[in-house]
């Protein structure tokens, strides 16, 4: 299960919305999802949860960049919604650097990536290592994203189940969050 919801800060307070993100393929349609949400160019947080796995804040200032959070880079590569939030950018990889060094490959005619039986032995029947394993385990981006809106980089750090509602009893925006989750 995971649950999304932008907070948009507005001149009256913060306003939410949950939202869909089928539709949303990278972090630039996330962006725009969010700017669509504050016709003032205000500050919008997007709030993505996985239960029990990590969350992801993305902050949109106007037109500027996103700014990324996410508390586990790992956890939320094995998720869709995680996958459009690990940029090549945010985890410090070349654009189109998917990890995989095709000099370091093994060519041995072996079909599908399947071992051959002296890579079994040595491994001691261990599988080779995905993407995934590439992914580090833990935070990555923008540990200040919230700083300036009262959640410093420790308490961020520092959340991790219930993290959506933390942040936003941080922000004075639990009521209106719970309206929508």
């Amino acid at each position: 299960m995971y649950f999304a919801a932008l907070l948009a800060r507005t001149e009256d307070g913060w306003e939410a919305s949950d939202t869909e993100l089928d539709d949303v393929e990278t972090l630039s349609d996330l962006a725009d999802l969010a700017r669509e949400a504050s016709p003032d160019e205000d500050t919008v947080l997007v709030l993505i949860e996985q239960e029990d796995g990590w969350f992801g804040v993305v902050r949109v200032d106007g037109e500027e960049d996103p700014r990324v959070y996410v508390s586990d880079a790992a956890a939320a590569s094995r998720s869709s919604y995680g996958e459009i939030l690990l940029t090549d950018e945010l985890l410090g990889r070349e654009p189109g650097d998917d990890g995989a060094d095709l000099d370091a490959l093994d060519l041995d005619g072996t079909e599908d990536g399947e071992p051959d039986d002296e890579d079994v032995d040595a491994d001691d029947g261990a599988a080779s290592a995905g993407p995934s394993e590439a992914m580090p385990h833990g935070p990555v981006g923008d540990a200040q994203v919230l700083e300036d809106l009262g959640v410093s980089e420790k308490e961020l750090r520092s959340m991790t189940e219930d993290a959506v509602t933390e942040i936003a009893e941080a922000l004075g925006a639990s009521e209106v969050l719970e309206t929508v989750r």
